[in-house]
């Protein structure tokens, strides 16, 4: 039996005013794997991630062709509420954004928001979320202090805390260790290949030494085109494109 892609695109196009920053791209997205898109800047990379979620509806001038499915529904369904759909499909950005609250808080914000009003469904959430992205050891005991204090590494899994407490299907992520030091982007690898047992993460690695690390599947994209995907055991050792190879190899980009 065939297994349903978590996500597939078909035919995507994406422009902003006359612009078309990616082009005819169709990719199918497995559940419960590490996919990670590579290429260089202007590759269009940001901007497949946040289609993925409607997150460039908030973009003036942008529009889209194609299609993009969750699990065989477009994402454009008029019965589909984009607020629902971000929660089923969160995003954690390159630069760490906590809020001007407590550790608590932060974690717990996405929950209240949702409508979970008991103090122990919260907090158990809110522990759980912080468990799962190899946190809860570093703050359990400092929970009510500011989010500020933690460091960028702690910064960082707060946000993907933030995340996970509203228990989604798919994570995005982008580029999320680019500015972390070599230890804490350890542990968001180690923490990504264990949430890759309950959750899909597409991630668009910040080298490629961390795809070829953490990934299941590759995807290298240039100036906009899906040049190549593949496992990725047999996208490192046997590119079947050049730019592939030249890209992987750092001989460009």
């Amino acid at each position: 039996m065939i297994q349903q892609p978590k996500i597939a695109i078909k035919d995507l196009n994406f422009y902003f005013g006359n612009t078309r920053v990616i082009h005819e791209l169709s990719l199918d997205i497995p559940p419960n794997e590490i996919m990670a898109v590579l290429g260089p800047a202007k590759s269009g990379i940001t901007t497949l991630l946040r289609s993925l979620n409607r997150l460039c509806d908030l973009i003036y001038e942008a529009r889209m062709e194609g299609q993009i499915l969750l699990d065989g529904k477009s994402i454009y369904d008029q019965a589909i509420s984009v607020t629902a759909l971000r929660r089923r499909v969160g995003m954690v950005f390159d630069v760490p954004t906590p809020l001007p609250m407590s550790i608590f808080d932060n974690v717990a914000y996405g929950l209240r928001l949702s409508g979970k009003k008991s103090r122990f469904a919260v907090s158990d959430s809110v522990e759980q979320a912080l468990r799962m992205a190899a946190l809860w050891d570093d703050v359990k005991d400092r929970l009510n202090t500011p989010a500020m204090s933690l460091s960028g590494g702690q910064q960082q899994r707060l946000c993907i805390a933030r995340v996970l407490a509203l228990k989604p299907e798919v994570i995005l992520l982008d580029r999320p260790c680019s500015g972390l030091d070599p230890i804490s982007t350890a542990k968001i690898e180690e923490s990504l290949l264990q949430l890759k047992e309950q959750f899909t993460i597409i991630i668009a690695p910040h080298n490629v030494q961390q795809a070829s690390r953490i990934a299941d599947r590759v995807v290298f994209m240039l100036m906009g085109y899906l040049i190549e995907e593949g496992a990725s055991t047999e996208f490192f050792s046997n590119p079947r494109d050049q730019r592939t190879s030249d890209y992987i190899t750092g001989r460009f980009g």
